[in-house]
């Protein structure tokens, strides 16, 4: 896992620089039909070794997707949309998260093919998101900044000189931003994947779900993720981004006592919910507050690097809750006996309350441009 997040991380870079020196258009496009191809080779595979390498390719393109999307996604809407528009684009990772689900729960029951119809699939995903930006125009504000260049006779090797400038000079002036935003979204991501990733494992192991009512509950999650994040980015532009964040970081701490207490399957499938709610609604402010906080040029590289280096800083989060669940355990009542199992319910309320008390406190103390009108600054490329 952490081998694939720092290929990620180096996707992001790659194709953040792309991104910012030539255009946010076909470095997208690139991206997603090497996911797309990836994800179909995936499913060929025949043993582990192969998975990993297959995967870490895979990784290469998805790490610079989210920047760039990100910044093609924000940069041409008015201010007032855009904290909506940074809602709804976050939930596309809950959405995927929550076709997944459905996938696995229908369709890779359904086919000999198991596991790999699920690739087969995403595949296609991929490839019709590549389709339909591909038939999308170039970032107008991208290609503003690249005839205001042309006026001015810049050449293409002047351009890219000028960029690779601009680069060791955000560094030097913008090293402290760097380091905040990474630690931000470590924190970020612990959360997210501390409630996400051994979710259903807890749902088995430790309240005796079978797999379907697991899939069901996961799924029941991301609905509430989906209409907390949206919700959460359109209160940004009201009350600021800071604010927003702490308030459903708050909300998601209320509702842990729900989220693992309790043992039917309606009480925990709302702590899902109401958790979910809470987490993706802060993850819903992210793009607009790393698009407004990002060094001028810089909005595909900075949001989506900081982004996959605290991704990669979390990866640890599932193995954490596994080893606490080796150490701390718990007594059910499972066929009629009483049976020890791994109590995952207090490991991951203990991370989760820990983690939600760090993104407050990382959150208070970092930065806010609330209303920036960063399409004025100039590309990364123009002198």
């Amino acid at each position: 896992m952490t081998l694939t997040l720092l290929v990620r991380s180096i996707g992001a870079v790659i194709f953040g620089i792309l991104s910012d020196r030539f255009g946010r258009k076909w470095p997208l496009v690139a991206n997603l039909l090497l996911c797309s191809i990836v994800q179909l080779s995936t499913s060929f595979v025949q043993t582990f070794r192969q998975f990993l390498a297959v995967r870490s390719l895979f990784g290469i393109a998805m790490g610079g997707v989210w920047g760039l999307a990100s910044s093609t996604a924000l940069e041409n809407l008015p201010i007032e949309a855009r904290g909506l528009a940074s809602g709804v684009l976050q939930q596309g990772y809950a959405l995927g998260y929550l076709i997944s689900a459905v996938l696995n729960l229908y369709v890779v029951p359904s086919t000999r093919y198991t596991w790999r119809a699920l690739f087969w699939t995403t595949s296609v995903i991929s490839a019709f998101a590549a389709t339909v930006r591909a038939l999308i125009p170039e970032s107008e504000i991208f290609l503003r900044a690249q005839a205001q260049q042309h006026a001015r006779g810049a050449s293409t090797g002047k351009k890219t000189k000028v960029f690779i400038n601009q680069v060791g000079a955000m560094l030097k002036v913008h090293w402290a931003l760097c380091l905040y935003a990474i630690l931000l979204m470590a924190g970020f991501n612990f959360l997210s994947h501390g409630s996400q990733d051994l979710y259903p494992t807890y749902l088995k192991d430790s309240k005796d779900f079978d797999n379907y009512h697991a899939i069901v509950a996961t799924i029941i999650g991301n609905l509430g993720a989906i209409t907390g994040g949206t919700l959460a980015g359109s209160i940004s532009q009201y009350i600021g981004r800071r604010l927003t964040i702490i308030l459903f970081v708050i909300l998601s701490g209320a509702f842990i006592p729900l989220w693992i207490l309790p043992s039917g399957f309606h009480t925990l499938a709302a702590g899902a919910f109401c958790v979910q709610f809470g987490v993706q609604g802060a993850w819903g402010v992210i793009p607009i507050q790393l698009a407004e906080m990002s060094p001028p040029g810089f909005r595909a590289t900075f949001p989506g690097v900081a982004y996959q280096l605290g991704n990669m800083i979390s990866s640890a989060s599932a193995q954490i809750e596994a080893i606490g669940g080796d150490h701390l355990k718990t007594t059910i009542i499972k066929n009629g006996v009483p049976t020890i199992v791994p109590d995952y319910a207090t490991v991951q309320g203990i991370l989760l309350g820990t983690i939600a008390a760090f993104v407050i406190f990382i959150t208070v103390i970092g930065p806010e441009n609330h209303g920036s009108n960063f399409e004025r600054q100039k590309g990364a490329f123009e002198d």
